[in-house]
């Protein structure tokens, strides 16, 4: 839901006038449909279906890597945020920033708590 509003965020406003909110747009869309699908696996249990695939190592390359483009977006987005003559744009551009900050923290804990089971397993 906070990738979401990220992105809606940003798409709301003349974001592709700014190349840097183009690679914000691209890392928070990307990271939605790709979450989305691995929630859709998850809840339809199909990773149960297919054990070839080494789905702790899965899921903690995907949040590993989501985290650190989600900083990258996320330090790209604040930094980019302009006081502009037209403050619909300036209010949507600092609230996708906030944003982005809660999405990257909350792939930082799902990175720890891959982690964790990513380890526990190769322990085994």
């Amino acid at each position: 839901v906070l990738g979401l509003l990220v992105w809606t965020l940003i798409a709301g406003t003349e974001y592709f006038l700014y190349p840097a909110f183009g690679w914000v747009m691209f890392v928070a869309v990307f990271y939605w449909v790709l979450t989305v699908f691995f929630l859709i696996i998850y809840m339809t249990m199909t990773y149960t279906r297919i054990p070839q695939v080494p789905w702790t190592t899965v899921g903690l390359c995907f949040n590993g890597s989501a985290f650190v483009l989600y900083l990258i977006a996320a330090i790209v987005d604040a930094s980019s945020v302009t006081k502009e003559l037209d403050s619909h744009n300036y209010n949507s551009w600092a609230a996708s920033s906030f944003f982005a900050f809660l999405v990257t923290s909350c792939y930082a804990g799902n990175t720890y708590f891959s982690f964790i089971s990513w380890r526990s397993r190769t322990l085994q």
